[in-house]
């Protein structure tokens, strides 16, 4: 525990000449993330700045204030669980197409492939939210341990089965049981509004968190699918699914052992609502069931528009770019003090997500160019991180407290489903009109995010007491939503 310093003369160690009065000692303040002033001429402010005193010297010391990333991990024990849930999330972007790559090269048929990772999709759309909530209730080491360890058994039985040729109904049973593969992301948001709950700075530092999570999974999404095909080709079909199985279960086994940052468990307040059912929340869903639209529809529209000029080896690398400016972008967000509430950020964000969205479909159809399409999603995927960091911080002002994993987990529903949908949509208009058209599918669905945001909340600035007053009712540290 910190101890307030002597008001006396500094102490005099051995070996070392007595302090003058004038030496400046360091002050032990019970906030480890607070700038203290060392000047001998200045005091240190209420707010951590440093005085003027009686004017400037060479003499005077001065602190720079820490930049906000470097305040979110002074915080204690945050580095070792963002470690770990590091470790347990990678799975996630390369589990996908690890089973598609076993199931295809084993079986010959992508389209079984496709079926059998859809089934899991929709299963993991159903049980997830349950999963969480289980979460919530009896805290994170008692559920996510058990149930990724579940999954790991639905990836082995899915390896061994692929394997041995059993029937195909057995790799669609298998698959289905990794729906209990915990939500390690809104685990770790979780983690990081416990820790910043009640502190002065919390509003400021939850943006730099949630800023640091979006990123994070789009570093994930980034590096899983390259190692996942390195895997499945270099060594052997089964290798990607192997080897994320066990960063999985080796993730959240440490991930879970950190409880001093742990968030408490605990029943849902009495008479108090779901979070499916808080004012606010399902058109908020409706906006991610959108954003995850954009998200599928450009994946499939880039795979077909890379094949149709002959390099369809490249659209992995075409698409990490995308992935690439979402994260820059993510950790340039979270850098910066946000202006105004997430409410009001929010239509801006989705509005230069539109914007940006139409590049690709120039580049496409006005020039054909893959080179031309590369730089043009680098410029696309800027605006996803900051919109998706925006959403996921209303989420959290609209869950009530206990139940933020279940919160989370129904806005990774809404991707997940908002995935699907585009993925459906753009190949549809790839197969019917062109690859280049394709691209028009996620501007329509950026304008309809933009659209029900606007419903929602009204135009930036405005104050429309049926929009503002769900996101107020949270009691969260930032009044505006």
């Amino acid at each position: 525990m910190p101890q307030p310093t002597s008001p006396g003369r500094p102490p005099v160690f051995p070996g070392r000449p007595p302090a003058s009065p004038d030496t400046p000692v360091p002050t032990v303040t019970a906030d480890p993330l607070a700038a203290v002033g060392l000047s001998p001429r200045g005091r240190a402010n209420d707010d951590g700045g440093t005085g003027t005193g009686h004017g400037r010297g060479d003499g005077s010391a001065r602190v720079r204030e820490k930049g906000p990333y470097r305040r979110l991990f002074a915080l204690p024990g945050a580095r070792a669980f963002t470690v770990w849930n590091l470790v347990a999330r990678l799975p996630m972007g390369m589990l996908s197409v690890s089973a598609v790559m076993m199931i295809a090269t084993t079986r010959g048929s992508y389209a079984l492939a496709g079926a059998v990772v859809a089934t899991g999709l929709v299963v993991t759309a159903v049980a997830a939210p349950w999963t969480a909530r289980l979460v919530d209730r009896y805290g994170q080491a008692r559920v996510a341990l058990p149930a990724a360890a579940f999954a790991v058994l639905g990836l082995l039985a899915l390896l061994l089965c692929v394997r041995h040729g059993a029937p195909d109904w057995t790799l669609f049973a298998a698959y289905a049981a990794t729906a209990t593969t915990p939500n390690t992301g809104g685990m770790s948001r979780a983690r990081w509004a416990h820790l910043l709950k009640d502190r002065a700075d919390a509003a400021e530092g939850l943006h730099t968190a949630n800023s640091f999570e979006q990123a994070a999974d789009e570093l994930c999404y980034m590096l899983g699918p390259v190692l996942a095909a390195f895997l499945c080709t270099a060594l052997f079909p089964e290798a990607g699914t192997l080897v994320g199985a066990v960063l999985l279960l080796t993730g959240v086994t440490l991930f879970t052992a950190q409880r001093c940052t742990e968030p408490p468990a605990g029943r849902p307040a009495p008479g108090g609502r779901a979070p499916f059912r808080t004012p606010g929340m399902r058109p908020l869903l409706v906006v991610c069931l959108a954003t995850g639209a954009v998200f599928g529809a450009m994946e499939v529209v880039t795979i077909a528009f890379a094949d149709a000029r002959g390099h369809r080896s490249a659209a992995g690398a075409v698409l990490a770019l995308q992935a690439a400016g979402s994260f820059a972008a993510g950790l340039a967000y979270g850098a910066v003090r946000a202006a105004g509430s997430a409410r009001s950020r929010l239509p801006w964000c989705l509005a230069a997500m539109t914007a940006l969205m139409v590049l690709p479909l120039l580049a496409a159809s006005l020039t054909g160019s893959l080179v031309l399409l590369a730089g043009a999603l680098l410029l696309a995927g800027m605006a996803t991180a900051p919109t998706m960091v925006t959403a996921m911080t209303l989420v959290q002002r609209l869950t009530p407290e206990g139940r933020l994993n279940e919160g989370m987990t129904l806005a990774v529903t809404g991707l997940l489903g908002g995935i699907a949908c585009g993925s459906a949509a753009g190949g549809w208009t790839v197969e019917h009109a062109s690859a280049a058209a394709g691209y028009g599918v996620p501007v329509a669905a950026a304008a309809t995010a933009l659209l029900t945001a606007l419903a929602l909340f009204g135009p930036p600035g405005s104050r429309r007491p049926g929009a503002a007053g769900p996101v107020e009712s949270v009691g969260s540290a930032d009044p505006a939503g």
